[in-house]
């Protein structure tokens, strides 16, 4: 609990660098840029295609007629813009994870391991295309997901349970594979998430819950929609900050693990009476490395009178 607290107030003091800060506006660029076109041109389009098949719905019809025979007239205007933003919100909040995995982790990593871990060996254990395979497998397995789940929201609990879940899982799998890449080997990396999976998925799953936040924006009712373009950027600049939070974090949290794991690999172990067998008189096994230098001579032992 104390590497999981220490890590976070880390991150959070390295959010403050003026570097991250930069930093930080280079994948909102990108993702804000896409968005604003993509916003431009199809928002009314696909507003228009999901209101008339909203239509075309009679139990959808007969549920907003009721509604407004109960004084809920400006339902029938906003649900279909409510809709296009519930199906794009996860598609903005893939590519602001995918973009700070791929773009800012791997400059955070060499910025807290020159600051804080210059001593720690990079013993590159995955190359630049296992990272973004590893990222682009781990986001179809949460797209499927978040789909199979999607009856199951309809159950108030759940909804705000399983989503937060799936998405801490695929950032703890993203994040934790980013940070250790350059550093770890690959049994390195497997046995480090073994050992600390519970740990990562929480600080995955806190991740997901704050990545609630830029929903928020559209909490103005019909007004957000006519500003839905300069609020998708908002929303993906938030996103790009919780997500570099939660790099930093796991970056700082397994580089410290690691670190812990290659000490206590590396601390002598008593010489037992096997070892003296095999190794020879005085040797000194330590784990993972085998002296096995000569000994001094002793002097022969006194005969019992």
């Amino acid at each position: 609990m104390s590497l999981l607290l220490d890590a976070f107030w880390r991150a959070v003091a390295y959010c403050l660098h003026p570097r991250v800060m930069i930093l930080s506006l280079l994948p909102l660029v990108g993702i804000a840029a896409l968005a604003f076109v993509l916003g431009w041109f199809f928002w009314e389009p696909a507003v228009d295609a999901v209101r008339l098949q909203l239509e075309q719905w009679a139990l959808v019809e007969a549920a907003l007629g009721w509604l407004e025979s109960i004084g809920a007239q400006g339902l029938r205007g906003v649900l279909a813009p409510l809709i296009v933003v519930v199906l794009a919100v996860p598609l903005i909040v893939i590519a602001s994870l995918l973009a700070v995995g791929l773009f800012m982790t791997p400059w955070l990593v060499r910025l807290v391991a020159a600051r804080r871990f210059p001593a720690l060996e990079r013993r590159q254990g995955e190359a630049w295309w296992r990272s973004v395979a590893w990222a682009l497998a781990s986001t179809v397995v949460a797209l499927l997901a978040l789909v199979v789940s999607v009856p199951l929201w309809l159950i108030p609990p759940l909804v705000f349970v399983l989503p937060p879940l799936i998405w801490g899982w695929l950032t703890y799998r993203v994040m934790s594979f980013d940070a250790l890449a350059e550093h770890a080997t690959r049994e390195e990396r497997l046995r480090l998430t073994r050992e600390h999976r519970w740990q990562l998925w929480a600080m995955g799953v806190l991740s997901g819950y704050a990545g609630a936040a830029p929903s928020l924006v559209w909490a103005f009712g019909a007004v957000s929609f006519i500003f839905a373009p300069l609020l998708i950027v908002a929303s993906v600049w938030i996103y790009t900050v919780v997500f570099a939070f939660s790099s930093l974090w796991f970056v700082h949290y397994c580089l410290a693990a690691l670190q812990l794991q290659r000490a206590r690999e590396a601390v002598p172990v008593a010489q037992g009476p096997d070892d003296e067998a095999g190794g020879g008189a005085g040797g000194t096994t330590v784990r993972g490395i085998e002296h096995t230098g000569a000994a001094p001579a002793l002097p022969p032992a006194a005969s019992n009178p």
